[in-house]
């Protein structure tokens, strides 16, 4: 399946060149071909049955353990010269299953068919033409987004990726514009391709368009606005802000995160009209870094943000998301990087959130969670590059079920062109 994917990636992407031009030097010596290899574990064991009606209590599995390995194949070209440059990206993705079975399966690692079995492996192509223009690029086809109002998930065995338009400019200086208006997107533990939907929906979904821009207002502080709708579900705008200052030895860091969410056209998922503030201030000195955050979400509904997509706030963690109606949460995290000690490559991180006083229904929510990850990458020998990373998660909810989630990576990237 791997030499079926690169050499299909490979194919995609050299037919193209005879259309494009005769004279395509810049395409080809501006080209990258990457393999990416991913193996995967994952265990998880739920604690309680908080949130589940007595029926769902039966039929609750109490484990789910997969292992999965996974192939990403990620073809870049170069543009053709001339005012006007062409190009082409294509990505090349497929999981196969180590281990898994009915009662285990649901990870999000791998593909589940109707009976609960997990598939024994699934794959896609993407292909995505480009159009250069000074220091504007358009993407169209399949896309990998990433602004504050949707950021695609890659946090599993293969990515989460869409279908649709990008742009992207730097024609400006310290500025960079962008947007999108996107139809369709695959899960990342699906090839099928489906409308998009907000978190917890179920029906059938719509289109998603943003707009927005990063400006570098000195150096060392940023901004940024983004707006984001789902024609007839909801409308979003989001404002960030990011400040470095040097404190004593170190470097003190405040970024503040503004969410305003309101229901769109028919409101398909039901009434939206709430803002959330994630605040986080961080300090950094001699491999340590050391962060506190405060995050409060008022008004009506849980923040909304597309099925299975990761979220801009500081609360985005291994497994609870903090966004509930009238939720406010504190965040304490941890996080040092060994070189400082002469081993490099070596880093260790930790956090806790705590979120309270939301409304789930008529109950009054109390939610935490304790992430904890050691990750090591190979910085010389045959083996450099090689990435390992451990996870263990813990989260309680007095409205879901507890979970308790070890995590192991072992990953490597491979330069083919």
């Amino acid at each position: 399946m791997k030499k079926i994917l690169l050499r299909g990636v490979l194919a995609t992407s050299l037919s193209a060149l005879p259309i494009i031009t005769s004279n395509a030097t810049e395409f080809i010596e501006g080209s990258h071909l990457k393999l990416q290899l991913r193996n995967i574990y994952f265990n998880e064991n739920f604690r309680d049955e908080n949130g589940l009606s007595p029926r769902a209590v039966k039929n609750a599995k109490s484990e789910r353990t997969e292992w999965a390995q996974g192939f990403l194949v990620d073809f870049k070209s170069g543009f053709t010269p001339g005012t006007i440059g062409f190009g082409i990206d294509a990505l090349g993705l497929a999981g196969f299953k180590l281990d898994s079975g009915r009662g285990r399966s649901g990870t999000g690692l791998l593909a589940v068919h109707s009976d609960g079995q997990a598939a024994d492996e699934f794959s896609s192509l993407g292909v995505a033409g480009k159009i250069r223009f000074a220091q504007s690029t358009v993407q169209h086809g399949s896309v990998l987004p990433k602004t504050p109002v949707l950021i695609y998930n890659d946090a599993r065995l293969l990515p989460q990726s869409y279908q649709g338009t990008l742009f992207t400019s730097t024609d400006i200086d310290n500025l960079t514009l962008s947007g999108g208006r996107l139809n369709q997107f695959k899960l990342r533990d699906s090839s099928d391709s489906r409308s998009i939907t907000p978190n917890g929906f179920t029906g059938r979904g719509s289109t998603f368009s943003y707009i927005g821009g990063e400006y570098t207002l000195s150096e060392h502080t940023r901004l940024g606005y983004f707006y984001g709708q789902l024609d007839n579900f909801y409308r979003q705008h989001v404002a960030s802000v990011q400040h470095d200052r040097p404190w004593g030895a170190g470097v003190l860091t405040t970024d503040l995160r503004y969410f305003r969410s309101v229901g769109a056209g028919t409101q398909k998922a039901g009434e939206i009209d709430n803002t959330l503030l994630s605040s986080l201030l961080s300090y950094s000195i001699a491999g340590h870094r050391v962060s506190a955050g405060y995050q409060v979400l008022n008004g009506q509904a849980d923040l909304p943000y597309i099925t299975g997509a990761t979220v801009y706030s500081f609360s985005n963690a291994g497994i609870g998301k903090f966004i509930h109606e009238d939720e406010k949460t504190w965040m304490l995290s941890y996080g040092y990087d060994f070189s400082r000690v002469g081993m490099p490559g070596l880093t260790l991180s930790g956090r806790y959130l705590s979120g309270k006083k939301s409304k789930a229904g008529s109950a009054q929510l109390h939610e935490h969670e304790r992430d904890a990850e050691l990750a090591y990458v190979v910085q010389s020998g045959p083996l450099k590059g090689v990435g390992l990373k451990v996870r263990n998660y813990v989260y309680r909810s007095d409205v879901a079920r507890g979970r308790d989630s070890n995590r192991l990576y072992l990953t490597y990237d491979i330069a083919l062109w």
